[in-house]
């Protein structure tokens, strides 16, 4: 699953994290995956793991009947409640979407933003099996993440022999570290995902996808 590393950093950037929506470039892609969203998750009861600041938490809120959004770090959750999100319909929770707390409640869609990219490919299964686990079967999955773009995407350092791919980032005080960041295909996200999912649906514009699915 996402490493130690990745959690520190994630938390050391958290102020600065949003930045990655002003690029120019990305603004017409950003608004028509706000739209796609909103609307796919329109009346659920939505559970919204790595949800970082609350970019995401705020377009769900829009249509959902209520969101639990989750974060491992505790920076990300400070960040979020800077939103002031709709008290009646949305939960902030601290909480590892690896292992996510008995008491979690009960869901029909689980939204993540952005972090699949950096779940690796030999631990799809496992973790959709947890999440079935915990939720049960016929959950809405939707998961929105980042097409690579050559002269826009961060520079892929290295990749593993499992094909996942790897990116070098600093914090605002120079430290650097290695944060895993795959960008899988339509059809490696199709073959990756049959055993544990149906009904896959997939959006893909020049800078985002999007992947609907259900839980089998």
């Amino acid at each position: 699953m996402i490493t130690e590393q990745s959690a520190q950093f994630y938390a050391k950037i958290a102020s600065n994290h949003d930045r990655i929506y002003d690029r120019a470039e990305r603004q017409e892609d950003l608004e028509a995956m706000r739209g796609h969203v909103a609307e796919v998750l329109r009346g659920h009861t939505v559970l919204e793991l790595a949800c970082g600041t609350g970019y995401w938490t705020r377009i769900i809120a829009e249509t959902a009947d209520k969101v639990v959004a989750t974060d491992i770090n505790p920076e990300m959750i400070a960040m979020a409640q800077l939103r002031k999100l709709p008290a009646d319909k949305v939960t902030l929770r601290l909480a590892d979407a690896r292992d996510l707390p008995a008491d979690i409640g009960d869901f029909t869609a689980v939204f993540i933003g952005f972090w699949w990219s950096h779940v690796k490919r030999e631990e799809y299964e496992r973790f959709l099996a947890q999440l079935k686990a915990r939720l049960g079967k016929d959950v809405l999955i939707v998961l929105l993440d980042d097409a690579y773009v050559e002269g826009s995407s961060e520079t892929v350092a290295r990749t593993d022999l499992e094909g996942n791919t790897y990116h070098i980032r600093a914090t605002p005080d120079g430290e650097r570290y290695e944060i895993p960041k795959t960008y899988p295909s339509d059809s490696a996200l199709r073959k990756k995902l049959a055993s544990s999912v149906r009904e896959i649906k997939i959006v893909r514009l020049e800078y985002y996808w999007l992947l609907s699915c259900r839980l089998k």
